[in-house]
């Protein structure tokens, strides 16, 4: 429950709080002149004489929201810093330049983002959204099909299938209504969305336009470059688009092969792999490291071996390249040909239907003019300092440019980009903000999930050993968790990294049902530097599955003779 107090002097009313749909309204009452948002009238004993929204209420909300809309539009017309067109431009509208330039519009500053392809960039595209949406076909999918899972809880299906155009499509289609979601939302604000490539011509100033037509120029106070990243393939891979694929082209599901390799085991290939075996192939999985999943806390990815590929039909081989790998042709099948990661001598050869390469992202930053401002690429990442702030090629701040997201390399997700966009934007409107990465949490949406945040355990006792201090570990399942038994899906593990000293939370890794929905709470302590001491007297509704958080916080054990809060948060 949530209260907005104000001053108000209109009259008894019912407003639309702005982001929220249904009936969260605030409640105006003229004669306290105070202003209730989310709360029930019954909780305040007086009268307001509203009654429930019916077809007229509900236009007026609508019309509402239109005005609001419309003069947030106008305010981002206002002049801009004397002497340029904006205050701020934005190369590259995918989730970060959109973040960026949502909050600018609400500091005041006149905004405009530069796209040469479609909004949304990579996340909406050919990403995290349509990918999302394969997975959940796949999970309800795999339920559907799993008759012990099913009989436990009193259900009989009868079998279960699927239509793979209409997979396709329901991927398709939700990439298509949140790319209209965040170009209207960028319209609806007034920010100007210049369609064509965008190139720095130097300090301040940028040329954008379509191939075969004319250049046009825009100059800003600050510029942030927000261009994202394409799919990594290794030398000697020949991608064909058709049996030899990235992830890009695996989401649009054309085909559903009997038996895929899968090059990599991180965030991408894991995902894809639920995809593919929920839908029936089998999968080989390819791995240049020794183990499968080397991301992840070692703890969680034995775990999630023996619970996401051991049932499965799946098989791996560690250690090895994928040194060339060839499309299917002429009926003969892809051959991918695998040497010793670290000899480099021949050690297999795969026959298999299709190939998709797993093995990360690239920056797309070539054509930027980065030659215009003396900067120089490091492995294809725009330099910046822990302010977003671009570095030329002397290591010299770059006034007034900054970069944000996969283009800077310093965490690829679709949210941290969009995070450090707003931090920015909270720099150039005059408020010193550093972002702190290892409070950014990160999800891999699995059946079931895996999410983190924070350090790994090594991490944790390379840093504890560095700086001299103790760790302690707290760790709960998902089996004693009431929800996720009623669930009938008590496979999980809540897993803390802490100091017992202070009560600093250095890591949360969790593998359970709906886990990336849980990390938040974890994230946002590590962010607002909130010790466990506090921790352990927050309440969880029962029965939840946060209370797979409220164990963790309980079974840590800290220093009873700390009672001051941390002062300072684990920095990236």
């Amino acid at each position: 429950m949530h209260s907005v107090i104000s001053s108000s002097s209109s009259a008894a009313a019912a407003i639309p709080r702005s982001g929220h749909r249904g009936v969260d309204f605030c409640y105006v009452n003229p004669s306290p002149k105070l202003r209730f948002c989310g709360l029930r009238k019954e909780a305040f004993g007086v009268g307001l004489g509203l009654r429930r929204l019916d077809s007229t209420a509900a236009r007026s909300r609508r019309r509402l929201v239109a005005a609001a809309a419309a003069a947030k539009a106008s305010e981002n017309g206002s002049a801009p810093a004397k002497g340029f067109d904006y205050d701020l431009v934005i190369i590259g509208a995918g989730v970060g330049g959109h973040g960026a330039a949502l909050h600018a519009v609400e500091k005041g500053l006149k905004t405009a983002i530069i796209e040469g392809d479609v909004v949304g960039g990579t996340c909406v595209n050919r990403g995290c959204v349509p990918s999302k949406a394969l997975l959940s076909v796949s999970r309800r999918l795999r339920e559907l099909q799993n008759e012990h899972h099913l009989k436990a809880l009193g259900l009989q299906v009868a079998a279960a299938g699927y239509d793979r155009q209409s997979v396709a499509d329901h991927a398709n289609d939700l990439a298509s209504k949140i790319r209209g979601h965040l170009t209207n939302s960028m319209k609806a604000l007034g920010v100007d969305i210049l369609t064509g490539v965008g190139t720095i011509l130097g300090p301040q100033k940028v040329k954008y336009g379509k191939v075969g037509f004319s250049d046009n120029i825009v100059t800003a106070k600050d510029i942030i470059i927000a261009t994202g990243s394409v799919p990594f393939v290794p030398k000697g891979i020949e991608v064909d688009g058709k049996t030899v694929i990235t992830s890009d082209h695996a989401l649009k599901l054309e085909f559903v092969p009997e038996w895929i390799a899968i090059v990599g085991s991180g965030y991408i290939g894991l995902e894809f792999s639920d995809v593919y075996t929920a839908l029936g192939s089998e999968v080989t999985f390819i791995e240049a490291l020794d183990q499968l999943m080397p991301g992840f806390d070692p703890e969680i990815g034995k775990l999630a071996q023996r619970v996401l590929i051991n049932p499965r039909k799946i098989d791996y081989h560690t250690g090895v390249f994928a040194s060339k790998i060839t499309p299917a042709k002429d009926g003969k099948p892809v051959t991918i040909e695998l040497i010793d990661a670290k000899t480099k001598e021949l050690k297999d050869t795969l026959e298999v239907d299709a190939a998709l390469i797993a093995t990360g992202r690239a920056p797309f930053t070539k054509g930027l003019g980065l030659e215009n401002i003396n900067v120089e690429t490091q492995r294809g990442f725009i330099p910046v300092d822990e302010r977003m702030r671009v570095l030329d090629k002397d290591g010299n701040l770059v006034p007034n440019i900054y970069c944000i997201g996969d283009a800077n390399g310093k965490m690829m997700l679709a949210h941290a980009s969009s995070a450090q966009g707003i931090s920015v934007v909270e720099q150039v409107s005059g408020k010193d903000h550093v972002l702190n990465h290892l409070s950014i949490p990160a999800a891999c949406f699995t059946d079931p999930e895996i999410s983190m945040v924070g350090l790994t355990e090594p991490q944790a006792k390379e840093k504890a050993e560095k700086e001299g201090f103790e760790i302690s570990i707290a760790k709960t399942s998902f089996k004693a968790n009431t929800k996720a038994l009623a669930e009938n899906e008590p496979e999980g593990l809540a897993k803390m990294i802490y100091r017992p000293d202070t009560g600093e939370i250095l890591g949360v890794h969790i593998l359970g049902l709906h886990a990336a929905d849980l990390i938040h709470e974890a994230s946002n302590a590590i962010a607002l530097g909130t010790r466990i001491q506090d921790l352990k007297l927050a309440v969880h509704a029962h029965p939840t599955l946060s209370e797979v958080l409220d164990e963790l916080y309980k079974s840590a054990k800290v220093s009873a003779n700390v009672s001051s809060p941390v002062a300072e948060p684990a920095q990236a």
